[in-house]
């Protein structure tokens, strides 16, 4: 099942937000400045892509379609899009070998927008997972967008959980996006076309789920051929940590993390000894973070987990 953004012809479960956003565009009063910010799997990377695809395809043969949410895969806009070519629109994101978006990220957008166009479409600049900013791409956005070029539309998305500058933030109008879990298991249902919880074990799964969570756990069963009703949480992280799938595989390590801390959430509701725990899953969670931070050993924290814990 593919996920990638820049190809999910349909949104789910983001219709009102998207309403929302259109609305403003049509009343010319979509600020030229938006912060997409909610859990990481709910859909707003698909919801930019969305609204970039209505408002660049507006005069096009298969412009986009808001009976029923959806892009025509002949739309000329939305196959620019999907290769990255458009000449309206500029992605920045983090990249596979890199720990932060850095500088030269952002110094080679802010040579985009000072360009002049083809046309006289508004012009789109995409930054994904904002939160991955440093320190020297961070001032050198809040430069630019200060003051953007005219017609230049910033839309940034960031991981709620994950914290971005203040500074960044409030030169931005925040959409705060969030599902039920209900929601989340309703467009997971949707997505992969069968009942969710008729394939996996209850125990895997949490109230806080987003539906990119749901899937990635689906398409990682399906690529180990593992049947998800067989296991309990515990045995599931098992089988991931003995088997290293984490390992060079930045989803699978996120889907770890995940379950560990699900792991843990659920031990703490059931034990006698609740500050003693806490204590060890706050010191836990930290040596997970430093481990991505200063490019530690995680096989041997992982198997730290496994031996103490299950």
């Amino acid at each position: 099942m593919n996920l990638k953004p820049s190809e999910n012809i349909k949104i789910y479960g983001m219709e009102n937000f998207f309403n929302e956003l259109v609305g403003l565009y049509k009343q010319q009063k979509i600020p030229n400045k938006i912060l997409l910010s909610g859990k990481k799997g709910l859909g707003k990377s698909t919801l930019a892509y969305h609204l970039i695809n209505y408002i660049l395809s507006e005069n096009e043969e298969y412009k986009y379609n808001l009976e029923n949410f959806s892009i025509n895969k002949d739309n000329k806009s939305y196959r620019l899009l999907q290769n990255n070519s458009h000449p309206n629109f500029y992605l920045i994101d983090l990249l596979t070998e890199k720990k932060s978006i850095d500088l030269g990220q952002i110094r080679k957008m802010i040579n985009y927008t000072n360009k002049s166009t083809f046309n006289n479409m508004a012009r789109f600049i995409l930054i994904d997972n904002v939160e991955n900013l440093n320190k020297n791409s961070v001032n050198a956005l809040l430069k630019i967008i200060e003051e953007p070029n005219e017609n230049v539309f910033f839309i940034l998305i960031n991981n709620s959980e994950k914290n971005i500058l203040p500074t960044l933030k409030s030169r931005c109008l925040t959409f705060k996006i969030s599902l039920t879990f209900n929601e989340s298991l309703n467009i997971s249902n949707s997505i992969l076309e069968k009942n969710v919880l008729e394939f996996v074990n209850y125990d895997l799964l949490s109230f806080y789920n987003s539906p990119g969570e749901i899937i990635s756990l689906f398409n990682f069963a399906e690529e180990k051929s593992i049947n998800l009703k067989d296991h309990t949480i515990s045995s599931f992280i098992n089988l991931i940590i003995e088997n290293n799938y984490y390992k060079k595989n930045k989803s699978i390590k996120i889907l770890l993390i995940n379950l560990i801390e699900l792991f843990f959430l659920k031990k703490y509701m059931i034990t006698n000894t609740k500050i003693s725990f806490i204590n060890f899953y706050h010191k836990f969670i930290k040596k997970i973070y430093d481990t991505e931070k200063f490019n530690l050993d995680e096989e041997s924290l992982f198997l730290e987990f496994k031996s103490k814990l299950l």
